[in-house]
């Protein structure tokens, strides 16, 4: 067994959440207290640990305390299961599911229908060929309908919306939501409303008392109207599910998706230089700080994976980088898919600027930095070495790539 202790962030978040309902579950259990009089206290009762075999031991030299060890894994979060045996209706969500996994829009999306859906209706996700995702059940799925087939990949919205009505002739969902977004839902929820001759709301980021907020007059404006059959969604649309797990159950079409005669060819992705992209738009980007000592090696790491290249606010004003890759509240606003700090210990306006991205790599030589209690992922060490081994690694991996393809 490894004698690395392992952090879980979610329990710890839960730990300092009193309005969690797991919250006292994950408070540590009080072995010792002063008592009214100044006497030291102490519970027999809480001192030891379960075994293996049910039995409670208690370890003296004081290794293990309440119920842990220090060589345990994390405590695994069990959340309430959320079950609907037999659904009253259906609310039906088509995520964009970007890279094969759900992004933080698809999260917004899916709370928002677990508001429509009440307690006897059923969320319903719609997903469109294969998926990495492994976290349906904990985002608020209560049925998935995964539609496979090679004429529902790519870009193909004419094959993908004769999949929906399918969908929509079978389970006959109250509500169909979609993603406004330049990723595929803005322009599949579109193009889904005028074959079912409905008119949709669209840049919604409210529903509340029947009514469906959404942007209008260049997002100065906002336009309510009745709840449509048919929304497109914000970001940030509602709150994503976090406070209960759902079954996630596998549903299946009951007849085939009927063949449309394509009038579009995709010719495939079209390559555009990272360097380009706006840094509001930018999906990966690999940001650099005052901890970054080689800035050439730096760039070559940058143009190894493909990413955006961002700096933090010294870094530009030190002239190592363009004021207009700065990230953060002073700079640029980023919803980057995955966001690379390398050598930033983390500002308060540096995390305001990258509040909004999915998933957050943090390079750096302190462990506790903030940058570091902020990133999904961590490596502690010197950050030429490690950008070093990214290069040796994609070079290696294109490799093995050129020689499987030959």
């Amino acid at each position: 067994m490894s004698d690395i202790i392992r952090r879980d962030p979610r329990a710890e978040w839960i730990a300092r959440n009193r309005l969690h309902p797991l919250h006292a579950a994950m408070q540590p259990a009080q072995h010792s207290w002063m008592g009214p009089n100044g006497v030291i206290r102490k519970n027999p009762h809480g001192i030891g640990f379960i075994g293996p075999n049910g039995i409670k031991r208690i370890d003296r030299s004081g290794a293990q305390q309440g119920g842990t060890s220090k060589r345990s894994a994390a405590v695994e979060v069990q959340l309430p299961l959320h079950q609907v045996p037999a659904p009253a209706f259906y609310i039906s969500v088509v995520p964009d599911m970007v890279g094969g996994r759900l992004s933080s829009h698809d999260r917004d999306l899916l709370g928002l229908a677990h508001q429509l859906a009440g307690n006897d209706g059923a969320v319903l996700a719609v997903v469109f060929g294969e998926h990495k995702e492994s976290a349906f059940a904990t985002a608020g799925v209560d049925r998935l309908l995964v539609l496979e087939g090679e004429e529902f990949s790519g870009y193909a919205p004419e094959q993908r919306v004769q999949g929906l009505r399918a969908v929509d002739n079978q389970f006959s969902p109250r509500h169909w939501l979609l993603p406004d977004s330049r990723t595929g839902g803005g322009e599949l929820g579109r193009r889904f409303a005028s074959a079912l001759g409905e008119r949709p709301a669209t840049r919604v980021w409210q529903v509340k008392d029947e009514e469906c907020i959404g942007r209008a007059g260049a997002g100065l404006q906002d336009l309510a109207r009745p709840v449509a059959r048919l929304i497109l969604a914000a970001v940030e649309c509602a709150e994503p599910v976090s406070e209960t797990r759902h079954e996630a159950l596998p549903v299946e079409l009951s007849t085939a998706v009927a063949r449309s005669l394509s009038r579009i060819e995709d010719l495939g992705a079209v390559a555009v230089d990272p360097a380009a992209i706006p840094m509001a738009e930018a999906e990966f980007i690999f940001s650099g700080g005052n901890g970054v000592k080689d800035w050439g090696l730096f760039h070559r790491t940058a143009e190894a994976l493909g990413a955006t290249e961002g700096a933090s606010r010294v870094a530009v004003d030190d002239g190592f980088m363009a004021r207009d890759r700065q990230v953060g509240a002073s700079g640029t606003w980023v919803t980057a898919r995955v966001y690379v700090a390398v050598g930033i210990s983390g500002a308060i306006q540096h995390l305001q600027g990258i509040g909004a991205c999915d998933k957050v790599v943090a390079i750096n030589l302190d462990p506790g930095c903030d940058m570091i209690k902020r990133a999904d992922l961590s490596v502690i060490g010197e950050s030429a070495e490690i950008l070093q081994a990214l290069i040796d690694a994609v070079a290696a991996y294109r490799n093995d790539a050129k020689r499987d393809a030959a």
